[in-house]
């Protein structure tokens, strides 16, 4: 695998979608569809998607790409694909909040490998080098141009003081009973992918997900905290957190730097 082209391309994709994103996010007014699971799908789902979809087969054709918007595509099974959520928290996007990101990443093994998440909204961009390490690009933000890159780290947490982030849209009372048998000294609130990148740059200790998610939710921040040092693992047992799951559905999770001590359900 030439991880040097997954990274340039993973980069310039990421960023051309959130491109035609943003220009539909400052529109006036924007339709909104319903799915058959009743989740929300926008023009800028759909044009993100066929964007990066276009980009990825022509970029890499003998890889298998699996993305949320093309349902013939969650039936293919391979140990390597390219999972991709081309806007992740399209509830924050027809509301207007902001935290919405492109999500992309490489899966080999059951592990994702590489990755990028953008955030245009917020105009941060988080991807694996092509060595695997981490990065945060502080911009500009030009496709075929990498500006200024720092190296991101997970905390040394402190367990009487922890700082959690948490679903800004799914956040319950299963998750604040979890979260209530902690030391913690902050919760922040987050959506899409984000929450993986705060833990990813150590501006947070944990997240925990006591909801449904699939894999395009997760691949790429998965992928950015991995190359930051954290870890991701089931909430029920702590067993380690694996892709390429039939109908690529996941089960609860935890995402945190590992000085956490993670508490039992």
């Amino acid at each position: 695998m030439d991880f040097e082209k997954i990274e340039r391309i993973f980069r310039d994709l990421a960023l051309e979608a959130g491109a035609r994103i943003m220009e539909i996010y400052g529109a006036d007014d924007f339709d909104v569809k319903v799915k058959s699971d009743e989740s929300p799908v926008t023009a800028a789902d759909e044009a993100a998607d066929a964007l990066i979809s276009s980009g990825l087969c022509a970029a890499f054709p003998g890889i298998a790409v699996v993305t949320e918007e093309q349902a013939d595509s969650h039936s293919r099974t391979a140990d390597e694909f390219i999972i991709v959520d081309p806007l992740d928290g399209t509830k924050e996007f027809i509301q207007r909040r902001g935290d919405f990101t492109v999500n992309i990443a490489l899966v080999q093994g059951g592990v994702p490998v590489r990755g990028v998440v953008y955030a245009p909204a917020k105009g941060r961009l988080f991807y694996t080098r092509a060595d695997g390490v981490a990065v945060e690009e502080t911009g500009p933000h030009t496709p075929g141009a990498p500006g200024p890159r720092l190296d991101i780290a997970v905390s040394a947490p402190d367990q009487a003081a922890l700082r959690v982030v948490a679903s800004k849209s799914h956040r319950d009372a299963a998750t604040d009973a979890y979260i209530a048998k902690y030391s913690v000294a902050d919760i922040k609130s987050a959506g899409s992918s984000l929450k993986f990148c705060l833990v990813a740059t150590g501006e947070a200790d944990f997240y925990p997900r006591l909801g449904r998610t699939m894999e395009w939710d997760t691949a790429a921040g998965d992928a950015v905290l991995r190359g930051a040092g954290g870890q991701m693992v089931q909430f029920q047992d702590h067993a380690p957190f694996t892709y390429g799951k039939p109908g690529f559905e996941n089960p609860f999770f935890i995402a945190f730097a590992p000085g956490v001590a993670l508490q039992t359900a």
